[in-house]
């Protein structure tokens, strides 16, 4: 067993295909990150970091690591998104509203897993490319 620090963070998947500007993709994953901590708050009156597992205090106390990786259809989203709930992970989906861009309907357009063990959500999304 290693004395050493176990690596923590959050992953941010984001699609590829629907070719959103740079400031869409930002505002997205922005969202997803966010909704980690503000599912919490929506949730509880008084929450302190008392209400998060040992792994979320780390991260929340720490760096707040992030990787955001692509993926290339709605289709691998929603796979990614799938094996993180029978994994046990927290992950978040985002839906655009479709008010800026999609012509008005709501899209699917990335997600948040974490944060929790680097090894844990690796097995996920180890081989996504970065965005």
């Amino acid at each position: 067993m290693s004395d050493e620090p176990k690596k923590i963070k959050q992953v941010i998947c984001v699609r590829h295909d629907l070719n959103m500007r740079r400031g869409k993709q930002i505002a997205q994953a922005s969202h997803a990150s966010m909704s980690f901590i503000c599912r919490r708050l929506q949730t509880c009156a008084s929450i302190t970091l008392d209400d998060f597992s040992e792994v979320e205090r780390a991260w929340l106390t720490g760096a707040f690591a992030k990787v955001c990786c692509r993926v290339d259809s709605e289709e691998e989203l929603m796979a990614i998104y799938e094996k993180a709930q029978v994994a046990g992970l927290e992950v978040h989906l985002i839906t655009d509203s479709g008010k800026t861009e999609f012509h008005g309907q709501p899209t699917r357009t990335c997600l948040a897993i974490g944060p929790d063990e680097s090894e844990k959500i690796d097995v996920i999304t180890g081989h996504l490319k970065l965005l």
